[in-house]
Parts: structure tokens; C-alpha cells; sequence
């Protein structure tokens, strides 16, 4: 990707649509200057695909691999659960805990 910065104020330029053709565009003194459409590629809309970020990982048999503790599942009861911790919120706040029970499956979490 390619930068280019403002030759009257050094800021940052923008790539921008307008009346179909690609421009630089200074977000701050305005300037404008028409881009070379080989070397610059406006990019005008991204999708980003989210996946499950659980980590769950299974052995041979099919049995997951995370570690088990003793907590009570508030669905049904069993007193085993799968454990992982992951930092969910900012990175000066404690990570979540999340519990998946061995029988039912269900999957909840703790903060601290």
C-alpha cells in the first residue's frame, strides 16, 4: 500500500474518489493531487470474515485437550469442565475465564 504525504504540510494524504477518478486528498490544508492508478489502489470497501476464536483442541480420539477443573455447570449440574483463559477486554484488565462442561457442553465464563 502505498503512502504519500502533503507537500505543503507534511500530513498524511488520503486516497478518494471523485468524478471517477482516483485523488490524493489532504485531510488537513485540502490539497489535491490526481493519483497514478498503477501504483495506488483505493480500496472501498473490506469484508473481514470473523471466525470462532474458541480455542478447542481435539486428540486423536476426539477428545478436546484443554485442561479439566472441578466447577459445577449451572446447566446441568456435572462438577467437571474444559478451562482456558483469554484476554477479552483491555490488556490492563484481568482475562476471562471460560468454563465448557464435559457433559453438556455449555460453554460460560468468569471475570475476575
Amino acid at each position: 500500500m502505498a503512502i504519500k504525504f502533503c507537500p505543503r504540510c507534511r500530513s498524511m494524504m488520503v486516497l478518494a474518489k471523485e468524478g471517477g477518478k482516483t485523488i490524493w486528498r489532504c485531510p488537513k490544508c485540502g490539497y489535491v493531487e490526481e493519483a497514478n492508478t498503477s501504483s495506488a489502489k483505493l480500496v472501498e470497501k473490506t469484508t473481514l470474515n470473523r471466525r470462532d476464536d474458541k480455542p478447542i483442541v481435539l486428540t486423536k480420539s476426539g477428545e478436546e485437550a484443554l485442561p479439566k477443573v472441578r466447577k459445577v455447570c449451572p446447566r446441568c449440574g456435572n462438577e467437571e469442565a474444559y478451562f482456558w483463559v483469554q484476554q477479552t477486554r483491555a490488556a490492563d484488565e484481568p482475562p476471562t475465564r471460560f468454563y465448557k462442561c464435559t457433559r453438556c457442553g455449555y460453554v460460560w465464563r468468569e471475570y475476575e
